[in-house]
């Protein structure tokens, strides 16, 4: 799934591979906590949190990996952390979704709520 056509996060959620959709669903629930449901949308193809032009946080069931879109000051605010873990400037993939770090997923959604809502 490159660029899902769901129409709401629940439609995404229902599309993706069963071996995803646990790892998903508790990605999907630590945004909803940092950020509230009512800022949940469907942004360029994928579940995404904040305003609707410019969301501040999204993510991405692809066909080799879940793609986690945190922006780069959230990266560089956990160099050491994200070592060893498949990432880009703005973004960490993991291969398996068992491999996923929701500790690390939470204080990088933690850095965001900070830096975007102040707290």
């Amino acid at each position: 799934m490159v660029q899902s056509k769901a129409a709401s996060v629940d439609d995404f959620m229902d599309e993706v591979a069963p071996q995803c959709r646990p790892a998903l669903d508790r990605l999907r629930g630590l945004c909803r906590e940092r950020f509230g449901a009512d800022s949940e949308l469907m942004a360029f193809g994928m579940p995404a949190y904040g305003p609707p032009k410019l969301p501040w946080i999204a993510f991405n069931s692809q066909k080799q990996h879940i793609a986690f879109y945190v922006g780069e000051s959230a990266m560089a605010a956990f160099p050491e952390r994200l070592q060893g873990i498949d990432h880009g400037k703005g973004c960490v993939r993991w291969r398996k979704p068992e491999a996923m770090d929701f500790d690390l997923i939470a204080d990088m959604l933690d850095h965001v709520k900070v830096r975007t809502q102040g707290g």
